[in-house]
């Protein structure tokens, strides 16, 4: 049992040379290719040393799945990644846990012969890295490397006079939920939790209006994958004149509408609506911030 692999010859880069070899054996599109996972050093002997890469390819739907063409002398199955490690070897087992953790993440996992190593970004389990932290208290650069990552966002509730709030049907096939206008910070072009949600009214509705006060910060543990945090700030309440303005951009949303408490439940799913909900009492009672995990007001 094994990952379908190719081994590279060097006249083009791993991730082309698999992606053809995918293709060619199995009839997947090399437009599924993704993005490095992880690199694992494997010494097969005193003189040699294999370097292998995970990529990770996909998600692949249904139709895509079923059209997959296994060679003759091939058999293979669809498995939950734990339950594939279990079938693998030891170092093979090791490397697709550690490409998942950094699926999870966003990140890439370093590896020595399928052990993670000191400086990894991903992989590491909680309690190894905690200890691998306290014994290196004074090595900032691999303390930082360690430390679990969070995404942080911001998001903008627009209210209209009947009190609905305004969604967004997202372009992606893979997320259908409706959802608020919202963004990830950009925070590494120096950019805050309000600057982004202006950006938000600007680059998804076309809309230069005032923005209002934070109305909730959540916490939402995404463990294993990344956990996120979660500014919402009240936008305006918005006239028939600023509706009229609304311009979606099509590579983010397709519809826009304004929906009622009764309708959000139709159209978005948890933790939203318990955001959307905490959002809402605290603009009608003019309160918050409300602190909330994963939606929940916190005692």
């Amino acid at each position: 049992m094994s990952l379908p692999q190719v081994q590279a010859t060097g006249a083009h880069a791993p991730e082309a040379e698999l992606a053809e070899v995918l293709y060619n054996r199995f009839g997947v599109h090399p437009h599924h290719a993704r993005r490095l996972l992880a690199v694992d050093c494997e010494q097969w002997s005193p003189h040699l040393a294999v370097v292998c890469h995970l990529y990770l390819f996909g998600p692949l739907d249904e139709h895509r799945v079923r059209a997959i063409k296994t060679p003759p002398t091939v058999s293979g199955q669809w498995l939950a990644p734990e339950a594939a490690a279990l079938l693998l070897p030891a170092p093979a087992a090791s490397r697709l846990r550690g490409a998942v953790a950094a699926w999870h993440t966003g990140s890439v996992a370093h590896l020595v012969g399928g052990r993670i190593q000191p400086g990894s970004p991903a992989a590491f389990p909680p309690g190894q890295r905690a200890e691998l932290e306290q014994s290196l208290p004074n090595d900032s650069d691999l303390h930082q490397a360690h430390r679990p990552k969070v995404l942080a966002e911001a998001n903008v509730l627009l209210t209209d006079p009947a009190g609905r709030a305004l969604l967004l049907h997202p372009t992606s096939a893979r997320d259908q939920e409706w959802c608020l206008p919202g963004s990830g910070i950009d925070s590494d072009a120096g950019e805050g939790p309000r600057e982004a949600a202006r950006r938000v009214l600007r680059d998804q509705l076309s809309l230069d209006v005032p923005l209002g006060r934070l109305l909730a910060v959540d916490w939402v543990n995404g463990a294993p994958r990344l956990s996120r945090i979660i500014y919402t700030f009240h936008g305006t309440a918005l006239g028939e004149h600023d509706l009229a303005r609304i311009r979606l951009n099509p590579r983010q949303h397709t519809q826009w509408r304004m929906a009622s408490g009764d309708d959000s439940k139709n159209l978005a799913r948890e933790p939203l609506l318990r955001r959307l909900d905490a959002c809402l009492t605290a603009l009608w009672n003019n309160t918050g911030p409300v602190e909330l995990r994963s939606g929940i007001p916190c005692s």
